[in-house]
């Protein structure tokens, strides 16, 4: 291990539906990067590196968007790497303060999405997702609906063929979530619906109904990080929570040889990034007390509880429909709203959740707040694919 790598501060827009806001992506740079550096009480030109990441956009659309902060002449990393995209460029910024190369860096991300289920940009070239799409296809078959949503929704009616599983745990994960962002003014969509509601909701591809799927979002979010050196002598104690640690990883033989849909979404790559974690913290999933997690569908947050340890395999479904997951229960899973609810701008995600689970530890998180949280877990998840898991504890400095 190197040196120990802190966040001092985190920054974020409000996640919008694509289009119904007239800006663009160096607009939500500028806002989610400032105030991620006024909330660490530091000038840009103390960022010595920076890795900025979205998956929709020009070649050097990360430099643009740095260049809302500052012309300081750093190396600026462009990062793509799907839905993971966020957690990748925090990954990246991580490594570079903890190896010794750089005292303070930045981690952005962003995203300017179209309207509607994401697409193939390139018709022209091999797919990233051909080897998934092959054994999903072998597996279940493809139907008139977006892939995304077939992908996770077969991962869930293979969990409900296996383990019993209802389509009322996955409408619980998803009224769950909407209700926790009724108190979330970064998110997209503030409704609160019933169980009911949920389960009413147009069908996209079963079990998962459009109350359950997350939507297509603008936005962007940051975070500044530091060596204990430097938060000493920038006197930024009081903001810092450290990462005690992170781990990602990429699919493993079984995503495609098992022939199963559970693994061909990346429950594996979860599992191993986390156990990697929780053997770099000493922490374990019984330790946590908030968890962001991707939940890109329901069906996805269900099959990461057992992914991150929070349950057995198998008892995912039980662990959502017992109250579990939410405040008054074992851990408060998805506080934001998660991605159902708050949205998903490819990019900005991983760093929503940055931002989601510093603010719980230094007790800003407002209506909320989870009481006494002082060990967090973050789960960011990209078919293709990498998952991305981060422990963070309020810091203990030397």
């Amino acid at each position: 291990m190197g040196r120990k790598v802190f966040v001092v501060g985190v920054g974020m827009t409000k996640f919008e539906k694509p289009g119904s806001k007239a800006w663009d992506y160096p607009d939500m740079a500028r806002e989610a990067g400032t105030k991620a550096l006024e909330d660490a009480g530091i000038s840009y030109d103390k960022v010595e590196q920076a890795a900025v990441g979205y998956c929709y956009g020009d070649s050097t659309c990360g430099e643009r968007a740095i260049y809302e902060l500052g012309l300081s002449g750093v190396p600026i990393y462009n990062v793509n790497n799907n839905c993971s995209t966020g957690s990748t460029a925090l990954f990246l910024a991580k490594q570079l303060v903890e190896g010794g190369l750089a005292e303070c860096t930045m981690a952005l991300g962003f995203e300017k999405m179209e309207k509607g289920s994401l697409g193939i940009k390139y018709d022209d070239r091999t797919n990233p997702l051909d080897r998934h799409f092959g054994v999903m296809v072998e597996l279940r078959g493809f139907a008139n609906a977006p892939g995304a949503p077939q992908f996770f929704g077969n991962a869930g009616r293979e969990h409900m063929d296996k383990y019993g599983t209802t389509a009322e745990m996955f409408a619980k994960i998803g009224e769950k979530n909407h209700r926790h962002s009724v108190n979330n003014p970064y998110s997209q969509f503030r409704d609160e619906y019933s169980l009911e509601d949920i389960l009413a909701a147009p069908m996209v591809y079963e079990p998962l109904t459009k109350l359950q799927c997350c939507p297509t979002s603008d936005g962007a979010g940051a975070a500044i990080l530091a060596s204990e050196d430097f938060v000493k002598a920038n006197g930024l104690q009081s903001n810092a929570v450290e990462i005690v640690g992170m781990s990602m990883a990429t699919d493993f033989p079984s995503s495609f040889e098992e022939k199963s849909c559970i693994k061909l979404i990346g429950v594996d790559m979860t599992r191993k990034a986390a156990q990697d974690v929780y053997e770099q913290s000493g922490l374990g999933p019984e330790d946590v007390d908030v968890v962001e997690l991707h939940d890109c569908f329901s069906a996805n947050e269900l099959i990461t509880y057992e992914g991150l340890g929070l349950c057995e395999e198998g008892k995912g479904g039980e662990f959502a429909a017992s109250g579990a997951a939410t405040y008054g229960g074992k851990v408060v899973v998805n506080p934001s709203g998660g991605l159902i609810s708050k949205g998903h701008p490819l990019g900005a995600t991983g760093l929503a959740q940055c931002a989601e689970l510093n603010w719980q530890i230094r007790g800003l998180s407002e209506k909320r707040q989870v009481e006494g949280a002082k060990v967090c877990l973050q789960h960011n998840l990209g078919l293709g694919g990498a998952a991305v898991v981060t422990m963070y504890r309020a810091a203990q400095l030397s």
